[in-house]
């Protein structure tokens, strides 16, 4: 998942070894060591990290593996003879495709029963669910003050917001993925093509990714760019409160689609018990309470308080379309093969 504000410690092309608070030496020799591999948007704080590897021994060093898609395959491919001890970062688009490729062990988490298995899709204990980013559409208050803001996907057609709209391509965008699948949610296999014609007549911009939408392309953040609509995350509007403590955006709750990421045991791994302790330690209330601010997502752990400003400006939905990851898996590839066809064809 791509996180709106966050800058990656660890962002490679390739699979690069590299500590979870940015560098660092390497573990001394005889020092316990888990590998984590991620993708490229984890974060930690240090003194959280430490606090486990005082408690345990314990030390987490991170393999960085690209976005979700990316690292979902190189698990795969390397099944059986895993490049780390515990895995996280693979999300509900990606998850039925690890699950079928045996990349997991069993493990039931004791610290799963606190929220995470709220969002459990295996029925054995492979994934257990860390964070949860509901992708939505975000507007510019102030931008759409004349014309009226728009609450659903289909208001989107109305002409009063013709080229207004900026979304990230699905093929190279996890939020951009996320929000096509969020239209065959709505409209289903019948209707969503339809859709995409309509936004496409109506002037929607399609970009590479995240940062050029919400950065360059949207009014309401700090790019200051022309288009007051864009695909961005429940969560986002919390960074953009003004002065006056009013937020500048708003996402637009009824059109969530629920991301969910989840972490697991990897299958093979050489160090099983230590790497069960670090999957505890990710569902733990002390890592979850740093999830918001890190990450910029929503920790799955129940009662665990978000920070002030995501209290008052991006509370998580209360319900979010979703598709069932088996779904996912088997229309994924050829949902952005049509799109490509229809949208930039």
């Amino acid at each position: 998942m791509l996180r709106p504000l966050l800058t990656a410690a660890c962002s490679l092309a390739l699979l690069t070894a590299c500590s979870v608070t940015g560098g660092g030496p390497e573990p001394a020799a005889g020092e316990r060591v888990v590998t984590l591999v991620t993708h490229d948007s984890f974060a930690a704080k240090p003194e959280t990290l430490e606090a486990f590897k005082n408690e345990t021994g314990i030390t987490i060093k991170t393999l960085a593996g690209g976005d979700a898609g990316e690292l979902t395959n190189k698990l795969v491919l390397t099944k059986g003879n895993p490049i780390g001890d515990v895995a996280f970062g693979v999300d509900s688009t990606f998850a039925s495709r690890a699950v079928e490729g045996g990349v997991f062990a069993d493990y039931a988490s004791p610290e799963a029963d606190k929220g995470a298995q709220r969002y459990r899709i295996d029925s054995a204990n492979l994934l257990h669910a860390v964070d949860v980013g509901d992708v939505c559409l975000n507007i510019d208050v102030a931008a759409l003050a004349a014309v009226g803001e728009p609450r659903t996907y289909a208001d989107l057609l109305d002409p009063k917001y013709k080229d207004m709209l900026v979304v990230e391509d699905p093929a190279t965008s996890s939020p951009g993925l996320a929000f096509l699948l969020g239209t065959v949610a709505e409209f289903g296999e019948s209707g969503w093509q339809d859709y995409w014609r309509g936004l496409k007549a109506n002037g929607v911009k399609v970009v590479s990714g995240w940062e050029e939408a919400y950065g360059q392309d949207f009014s309401g953040s700090s790019g200051k760019g022309p288009r007051p609509i864009v695909v961005s995350y429940a969560s986002s509007p919390s960074a953009e409160i003004g002065e006056d403590g009013v937020p500048r955006t708003k996402a637009l709750l009824d059109t969530c689609y629920r991301q969910v990421e989840y972490a697991g045991v990897l299958n093979g791994t050489k160090h099983p018990e230590d790497a069960r302790k670090v999957l505890d330690f990710l569902l733990s209330e002390r890592f979850q309470a740093d999830v918001p601010e890190q990450m910029y997502v929503y920790p799955s752990r129940e009662g665990v308080a978000l920070p002030e400003a995501w209290a008052k400006a991006a509370p998580l939905p209360g319900t979010s379309r979703t598709l069932p990851a088996e779904r996912v898996d088997a229309g994924r590839e050829q949902w952005v093969q049509q799109w490509r066809a229809l949208v930039q064809g």
